[in-house]
């Protein structure tokens, strides 16, 4: 594990450990986390800290006093055949964390997903909406949701997210920006709602929630982490090529039933935000907007990069968007 920051000549300041600091998001809280005065921060990957070794957990967890948690499985299709594997990192191994948090009297913030819905809804999820996944990987997360909520009733926060993008790591838009210059012609789908959210939006936001939190301003509970708006992949991709200057018309619209995968994915996604007010924070910018700063030339958020099969998936939250071209 590595440590970043700055601190005070003392070598004080508040601990922050994130969890999962190799993947995207971790990335991302660190980077926002090492820009700030008085801060610790500990970045632990995937390999340096096992949510399923209870003593690294416990070890990797004292001395600190805000935890994000930002390690997860998020292989949604392999999921489906490997439940328990799955339910090992996303649910006991998040209780592992919450009780090291309870015995160091850490708060937690815990990255969740749209997943743990059912899809089928008209109007955009509250936080306090019943819950109803329909593949593995979402009743794995939802383990670890109500284990933060049964170990860390006043300490412990859920952040949900979806159809996450950023500088590190595969996602949909980079994917796009990369067939782009590939084919002539994409077809994307046109069926699924959701809100695509900037992972550094995301980071700065949880940050900003771990300091509410350790000033008692933002009550224990969920928090809905997602870009205010919504639209479809398709309507995402058309985006995309408009703000690189590229014909969006090369972007074809088709239905999910062309995309068969093993796992389902929710038809709606979209997620209310109240309860911001309650930390006395604004909900996350719209969606449009968030991308217009991810693709700004003078501060390139979005690499064209990505995984090469012209089929992918997208982002922590395990939304999964298909592409074809």
């Amino acid at each position: 594990m590595t440590s970043a920051g700055r601190v005070r000549p003392d070598g004080s300041g508040i601990g922050w450990l994130v969890t999962g600091a190799g993947g995207m998001l971790g990335r991302d809280v660190v980077a926002v986390l090492s820009d700030r005065p008085d801060v610790r921060v500990t970045a632990a990957t995937r390999a340096e800290l096992d949510l399923t070794d209870p003593a690294a957990v416990r070890a990797g967890v004292t001395g600190h006093q805000v935890v994000v948690n930002a390690a997860a499985w998020t292989d949604v299709d392999g999921a489906e055949s490997r439940e328990a594997a799955a339910t090992a990192v996303n649910g006991a191994g998040v209780a592992t964390l919450a009780r090291a948090c309870a015995e160091a009297g850490a708060r937690l913030l815990h990255v969740s997903t749209d997943y743990v819905f059912g899809g089928n809804a008209t109007r955009p999820y509250p936080e306090d909406a019943p819950t109803a996944p329909i593949n593995a990987y979402g009743r794995s997360k939802l383990a670890g949701e109500l284990a933060v909520a049964r170990l860390l009733p006043q300490t412990g926060y859920v952040v949900r997210t979806a159809w996450l993008y950023g500088t590190h790591g595969p996602n949909f838009v980079a994917t796009m920006l990369r067939l782009a210059t590939e084919r002539p012609r994409l077809e994307v789908v046109d069926d699924q709602l959701g809100q695509p959210t900037w992972s550094y939006a995301l980071a700065e936001r949880l940050v900003d929630l771990g300091g509410a939190a350790r000033r008692g301003d933002a009550p224990a509970g969920i928090y809905h982490g997602t870009a205010a708006g919504q639209t479809t992949w398709y309507g995402l991709a058309r985006e995309i090529f408009v703000r690189a200057g590229l014909d969006p018309d090369r972007i074809v619209p088709v239905d999910s039933g062309r995309f068969p995968r093993p796992a389902r994915r929710p038809r709606y996604s979209v997620l209310g935000h109240a309860g911001w007010a309650r930390a006395q924070l604004p909900p996350l910018a719209d969606w449009r907007s968030q991308l217009a700063a991810a693709l700004r030339p003078a501060d390139p958020a979005v690499v064209a990069t990505g995984p090469d099969p012209a089929v992918v998936t997208t982002g922590a939250s395990g939304s999964g968007p298909t592409v074809r071209a």
